[in-house]
């Protein structure tokens, strides 16, 4: 009986479980309203979900603006601030805007991501921490469900 390569087992691997490899570790802060004009579709309310689960590209993952429309699926890691991720909560989040161009002031800058007020919340206590670090993935485009 042969084994099989371990080469062949990790690709195989690789295969099945694509989710495991494409994360990254990133960093978010947050930013309340108004968010609008955005720099992907200006005052077009039609861009922001109705769960408000949205954010705005950091440097990193803007890509010349073809961020516009991606979907994002993130969670807390940890913070200055002791206690301040909620555990178990894992959100996606669709880009809006561009980090550097928001109306409103964000809570910490040179991040990965600026979430929504609403967003931030979801997974962190926004009160105790102005930016937290975050496992990040891009997932398919959005569509409003």
């Amino acid at each position: 009986m042969s084994i099989l390569p371990l080469s062949f087992s990790f690709s195989l691997f690789l295969i099945l479980f694509p989710s495991v490899c494409l994360a990254d570790i990133g960093t978010a802060a947050w930013y309340a309203p108004p968010y609008s004009p955005t720099a992907c579709s200006g005052s077009d309310a039609s861009q922001f979900p109705s769960s408000s689960l949205f954010a705005a590209a950091g440097e990193g993952i803007w890509d010349n603006g073809a961020a516009c429309g991606r979907q994002y699926k993130l969670r807390c890691l940890s913070a200055v601030a002791a206690g301040s991720c909620k555990p178990d909560e894992t959100i996606e989040v669709k880009i809006v805007d561009y980090g550097r161009s928001l109306v409103s002031p964000r809570s910490a800058a040179g991040t990965t991501i600026v979430l929504s007020q609403t967003a931030f919340e979801t997974v962190a206590n926004w009160t105790a921490s102005r930016s937290i670090n975050i496992e990040i993935q891009q997932g398919l485009n959005y569509e409003e469900q």
